[in-house]
């Protein structure tokens, strides 16, 4: 994955809700040409970041449930609404809670909060693509070993 839009996952708390951070830096490279001097983070981008948020989310309950090696992949965006703009230095949270998870994806409500004020919200839709190899399994758990330091292993 090129962008990965979560710097620590704060709580992953299988079926019901995961808790994620993305502390945004004017380092980050989307902010050379969006916009030069008026950086805001692409509401993509903020989307994308829900989607990591609630994909881990739905792959861990599915872990609960015994099964291993699935990967979620973002298949719809529903009712997407964005309220304010976000920016360099801002400290976005980004919270999953589950809809549902079946053995064919699952739908979370994703939430975006910069100091407690609402800046983005939708509706998400994974379907999940089993994993078989061992390089991009151990690839995967790395970044989820780096999200989750500091907090409850899943």
């Amino acid at each position: 994955m090129r962008y990965l839009l979560i710097d620590r996952i704060r709580s992953l708390e299988p079926p019901e809700t995961a808790t994620a951070v993305k502390c945004v830096s004017l380092s980050d490279d989307v902010f050379e040409h969006h916009f030069p001097g008026q950086p805001v983070m692409p509401g993509a981008l903020i989307l994308e970041a829900l989607a990591q948020t609630g994909g881990v989310l739905i792959e861990a309950t599915m872990r609960q449930r015994g099964h291993d090696g699935l990967h979620a992949i973002l298949t719809m965006v529903d009712r997407a609404k964005f309220r304010r703009v976000v920016s360099p230095g801002d400290q976005l949270i980004l919270e999953a809670r589950n809809l549902k998870t079946t053995e064919d994806g699952g739908q979370v409500k994703g939430h975006a909060r910069v100091e407690g004020a609402l800046v983005a919200e939708a509706e998400l839709t994974y379907a999940f693509v089993k994993v078989t190899n061992p390089v991009l399994l151990a690839r995967r758990r790395e970044v989820l070993d780096v999200w989750l330091r500091g907090s409850l292993q899943p």
